[in-house]
């Protein structure tokens, strides 16, 4: 649980971690638009490059992407789980659940990428 919290920024970024940053931000949001597929490889990068970040800003940004990530999956796996318990006709009810998890990633990668182009922490 210690690795998710983000101690206070005490050093500037390298160039190349806020690049390879707006890269997973991209990711992030292709994968709203892809079904989530791309959004697999965002993750994989925020993990590996989670450590190169620590104690800058940019740390926050993989932490809050991880997050992200996992959340979302979460309200999609519930969905899922409504349309096997009603035999099908939860398709009709799996659009709230899925629909969140859609409006709370982009309000997310939204709100996580405008931070990062501030040079700020996202909290």
């Amino acid at each position: 649980m210690s690795d998710l919290i983000t101690p206070p920024s005490t050093t500037a970024p390298t160039e190349s971690t806020v690049q390879i940053t707006h890269v997973t931000y991209a990711l992030f949001a292709l994968g709203l638009l892809t079904g989530g597929l791309v959004a697999i490889a965002g993750l994989i990068v925020a993990y590996i490059k989670r450590d190169d970040a620590a104690g800058t800003y940019v740390a926050s940004h993989y932490n809050w992407l991880i997050r992200t990530f996992w959340w979302s999956l979460l309200w999609v796996a519930l969905g899922w789980l409504l349309v096997v318990v009603t035999l099908g006709i939860g398709f009709l009810v799996a659009w709230i659940p899925w629909g969140v998890a859609w409006l709370w990633g982009v309000y997310r990668v939204i709100k996580g990428w405008l931070r990062l182009a501030d040079k700020r922490d996202v909290i």
